[in-house]
């Protein structure tokens, strides 16, 4: 990890113990954000995927145009983090009640999901979905699905490590879309916010 990186320091990941694992979180800047500082967290990738169109465009995405959805490809090693780490991070970081968006960004692309690359992610994936349903400090039903993943495209490069290269701009959105604030409503003291 570089010197300059709010990542969390040590040795970097074995390469042999590298998986992958796909969230969609509403505005990837964030999600990539919120995976990244999880120690075992090698890489989070922002992309797309959920849609109908090869290689997508940001303006197409945001356009509600492909079907898509921002969405993190996370690269973790598994013998410092589990998948069920990954889930149980990504839950915290959501608002997993809202169909229609993320916070302050609204539309079909910002919406959340899991992304299953397998059948063994479904699995565990849907077994974590049930624990949150059952264990969340809150009433509202959870509406973010299970999908199984079919291609992940990365997004344009300006869009990857935005927080770390724009970092007043980031901080700024992600203060003004009330992301914070509505997961320490939601959540309580269990919300991942980094």
């Amino acid at each position: 990890y570089s010197a300059d990186s709010d990542r969390p320091a040590g040795p970097p990941p074995n390469a042999e113990n590298l998986e992958t694992a796909y969230f969609a979180g509403g505005c990837f800047w964030c999600t990539e954000s919120d995976f990244e500082s999880v120690p075992g967290v090698a890489e989070a990738i922002s992309g797309y995927a959920g849609g109908h169109v090869d290689n997508p465009s940001y303006e197409a995405v945001s356009a509600d145009r492909t079907g898509h959805l921002e969405t993190v490809e996370v690269l973790y090693d598994t013998e410092k983090v589990t998948y069920e780490e990954l889930l149980d991070v990504f839950w915290h970081s959501v608002d997993p009640t809202d169909d229609g968006g993320q916070f302050c960004d609204r539309g079909s692309s910002y919406r959340t999901a899991v992304f299953a690359a397998d059948a063994a992610q479904r699995e565990k994936a849907e077994a974590s979905k049930e624990e949150i349903e059952r264990t969340k400090p809150f009433d509202a039903p959870i509406v973010t699905p299970i999908r199984d993943l079919e291609k992940f495209w990365p997004a344009e490069d300006y869009h990857q490590d935005f927080y770390e290269t724009h970092t007043i701009r980031y901080k700024t959105y992600r203060t003004g879309c009330g992301r914070d604030a509505r997961l320490r409503d939601l959540w309580g003291d269990e919300a991942y916010l980094h």
